[in-house]
């Protein structure tokens, strides 16, 4: 049976990445390398995890990439929206690393941003579903189906997700949220574990539920 690995948020945290993926059993012919979003923002080096993430999509046979809000956020920077809130939001770091100023143009901003990484961005999956999961960078409504999903939950849901006990059919597997341990219940699990908060960076193997942290 081939295995998932799902690595959970990133947020620049290249030295770590690198560190996590020299520890798993992956296959790269035959099993799935999964991430769950938000590779860049806060930590500096945003722009080289997607340069490595991109390099890992021509290596292995399988890489789903999910959107996570901190790319969703670049995304409109670019086209001059909720700049205060992707800046407020750790954006200085990713801005700086592509060498783009505040005070640029629309036009200058994306000139700045390599043309393989503004595709990668457009590219990404705001879910991925399984048989038996649901990959989310967020969280899902309670009560809501999957298609229905809003695209500002996927990407922002906390609490209401987090805190319930709603049965979605399927174990969903989700970051966004950090805690210091992976958070395991019978319908979720998550795997934000604060890389960028000094916290430790954690893929889950599936359908073992085996965890690697660096």
């Amino acid at each position: 049976m081939n295995k998932i690995f799902a690595i959970g948020d990133i947020h620049g945290c290249l030295d770590k990445l690198l560190s996590l993926m020299g520890k798993l059993p992956i296959k790269p012919a035959d099993d799935t390398l999964l991430f769950i979003g938000d590779y860049i923002d806060r930590g500096s080096d945003g722009p080289a995890v997607v340069d490595y993430v991109l390099d890992l999509k021509e290596k292995f046979s399988s890489v789903i990439c999910l959107c996570g809000n901190h790319e969703n956020m670049l995304l409109h920077y670019l086209e001059g929206l909720d700049e205060e809130l992707y800046v407020q939001n750790g954006g200085l770091a990713t801005l700086k690393a592509y060498g783009i100023s505040t005070s640029d143009s629309l036009k200058k901003r994306k000139a700045k941003i390599p043309a393989r990484h503004l595709r990668f961005f457009e590219s990404l999956r705001f879910y991925y579903e399984t048989d038996d999961y649901v990959f989310v960078h967020a969280g899902l409504r309670p009560g809501v189906p999957l298609v229905a999903q809003s695209t500002q939950d996927l990407l922002w849901l906390r609490q209401e997700f987090v805190e319930s006990d709603h049965d979605f059919g399927k174990r969903v597997i989700f970051g966004h949220t950090p805690k210091k341990e992976p958070l395991i219940t019978p319908y979720k699990i998550g795997i934000d574990t604060g890389a960028v908060y000094g916290g430790k960076l954690s893929c889950l193997e599936l359908p073992e539920l085996k965890f690697y942290s660096v």
